[in-house]
């Protein structure tokens, strides 16, 4: 039996997806969450075989939550379902110890396929996210853009909050950090995402599936 913890912050899908999964004879889920952090404690909690997590959740979107998962569950296959397809982020993913990557726009069978084989020790991507993938490993990145790995756990917390239109004493004072840094890491996002300023940030990091 697959022990499968399914991460999505819509509960349509997480009720969707279990309603699925309830026909399969091999397939049960133990646990689901609406965010990263309460995937990592039901990881904890539950112990899956097997973690389908969404990529834009609040409060730990699934780049961080999947590199906790892995690192603190070695032996826990993570499965990405998202509605992005690029490229850039399949590859993130990957890095961060994915051994699947779906849209959810897949059908029922090849979820189930994703599952029992990323379960058996493979890896899975959809066709249409593994053709991206293959267009942007041919495609010359634009001069000031980096991949999306490159952003650190923090970098993406600061992000968010620029985002939510959060000042820099206010960004500072919720992550427990210095207004110089907080100004250290915007730095940092404007070269690394090649944006002019806050409005850019906030335009590319949507077009990447960041927020």
């Amino acid at each position: 039996m697959i022990r499968l913890l399914i991460a999505d912050d819509h509960q349509m899908m997480l009720d969707g997806i279990h309603a699925l999964l309830e026909l399969a004879a091999d397939v049960k889920v133990v646990a689901m969450a609406r965010n990263g952090a309460e995937a990592l404690q039901a990881a904890r909690e539950h112990t899956p075989d097997v973690v389908l997590l969404d990529i834009n959740m609040p409060v730990m979107d699934g780049l961080a939550a999947c590199e906790a998962i892995v690192k603190e569950f070695p032996l826990v296959k993570v499965i990405a379902m998202t509605m992005h397809g690029e490229g850039r982020l399949v590859q993130a993913m990957l890095r961060k110890g994915a051994r699947g990557y779906l849209l959810k726009n897949c059908g029922g069978e090849e979820l189930l396929n994703a599952i029992r084989t990323v379960h058996q020790g493979g890896t899975w991507i959809s066709k249409e996210a593994s053709d991206k993938l293959v267009e942007d490993l041919r495609t010359p990145q634009r001069k000031g853009i980096t991949f999306v790995e490159e952003l650190t756990t923090r970098e993406l917390d600061v992000l968010r909050l620029i985002a939510t239109e959060r000042t820099t004493g206010e960004i500072g004072r919720e992550l427990g950090i210095s207004e110089n840094t907080v100004e250290s890491h915007r730095k940092q996002l404007l070269q690394k995402l090649g944006a002019r300023n806050s409005a850019g940030l906030v335009r590319i990091a949507m077009e990447r599936g960041l927020l």
